[in-house]
């Protein structure tokens, strides 16, 4: 079996770092402003906005080394996990980041 995932775009806003209380480790949320590769019915090209989470060094190295509007790479996995809201149980699926490789900066 296979869960892997690849995304390369550029970076909404600079990431904030968090600690998690429930293991006591670090976590940041990243995310991607990817451009789909194919034109919509008007000609343009949609952009999806996609949700990273990253743990401990890496959301600290990116933290310190990513500002809004760089391309990073980010390869990691699908996760999912059901989550309660308003009495009612629904799935989410998350893309957690393994490894962030800085691509450009936008100020270069």
């Amino acid at each position: 079996m296979l869960n892997q995932i690849v995304l390369v775009g550029r970076v909404v806003k600079k990431p904030e770092l968090y600690n998690n209380d429930t293991n006591n480790k670090t976590l940041s949320y990243l995310t991607l402003a990817v451009p789909r590769s194919f034109k919509n019915m008007n000609g343009e090209y949609d952009t999806d906005f996609i949700e990273c989470i990253l743990w401990d060094a890496v959301a600290k190295n990116t933290r310190e080394y990513c500002n809004k509007g760089d391309i990073v790479g980010i390869r990691g996995r699908l996760q999912s996990r059901v989550v309660e809201e308003d009495d009612k149980k629904k799935s989410v699926l998350e893309v957690i980041a393994e490894k962030v490789t800085f691509l450009s900066s936008k100020n270069n």
